[in-house]
């Protein structure tokens, strides 16, 4: 089991912490001795995981903000400021693939998950940031995808958004060396969250059909490498493999393989979109 930290809890910021990794987060880094502030859209389910995490002896702030409209960024710097609370660790779990061609699946949609996937992530690592490095402690847990190590086919801008997620928190670890700041992406691979549904996954794609883990798995990999001040992290086995044989396979290969993957979602649901 981790460390705790001795003195005051420090206070852990959870973006999409209603449920699936997000949720997952919350419970091991209460379990870690922090306290938390829970942002998401749904007021009713982040009241719920405040809730639940009261028995690690955390006390939970909740914020219901839709992250992807712009200024969120800048109104929920002031909401923890208004209220007095200081980020020790932010975590940017929120975000959202859109399954499908580029050219044929909804364009708001794959715009909205550049914006909450990127610019947001990205926003929220300077604006808390900042403070961390003046005071000399603090980190930042990106949460990324195995997807972020090739190009995806039929789901092509959830896997560039994760590829920027991973070169960007790479990048920024290292500018923040010996600030007593870190930063760590978690890459994890196939999670059985609501993701799959937000997607718009169905039965027949095969990436739904890879070996799965669960979310407490995946959140529990990442906390202990957040702890360890680990640069990357790659839950479980066999995704590692995967990820890393990514970067030796041919890419005209590594494209084919992926693409009949994702293909087969797109043949048999393509019009819904």
């Amino acid at each position: 089991m981790a460390k705790k930290p001795k003195g005051p809890r420090p206070l852990a910021l959870i973006t999409g912490a209603s449920g699936g990794i997000g949720e997952a987060l919350a419970h091991e880094f209460a379990k870690g001795g922090y306290d938390l502030a829970l942002v998401a859209r749904s007021e009713g389910k982040l009241a719920a995981v405040a809730k639940a995490v009261e028995a690690h002896g955390a006390t939970a702030h909740v914020t219901a903000l839709d992250l992807e409209a712009r200024g969120a960024g800048a109104d929920l710097e002031a909401i923890m400021a208004g209220r007095g609370l200081k980020v020790d660790a932010l975590v940017n779990n929120a975000g959202y693939g859109v399954a499908g061609a580029v050219l044929d699946a909804d364009l708001a949609a794959q715009l909205g998950s550049i914006d909450l996937n990127v610019r947001v992530l990205t926003e929220l690592s300077a604006r808390f940031g900042g403070p961390m490095r003046e005071r000399g402690r603090g980190g930042i847990l990106n949460v990324a995808s195995t997807a972020a190590f090739q190009p995806g086919p039929y789901m092509a801008v959830y896997y560039a958004s994760k590829a920027f997620v991973l070169s960007f928190t790479e990048a920024l670890n290292r500018e923040l060396k010996d600030t007593g700041v870190h930063a760590t992406a978690l890459c994890p691979g196939p999670v059985a969250t609501g993701f799959q549904a937000r997607a718009e996954f169905d039965a027949s794609m095969g990436l739904t059909k890879l070996p799965m883990q669960t979310a407490e798995q995946v959140a529990r990999a990442g906390f202990t490498a957040f702890r360890r001040r680990q640069a990357v992290v790659i839950p479980g086995g066999m995704n590692f493999v995967m990820a890393k044989s990514a970067g030796v396979t041919p890419r005209g290969m590594l494209l084919s393989i992926v693409e009949g993957m994702q293909k087969k979602r797109q043949d048999g649901s393509h019009a819904g979109h």
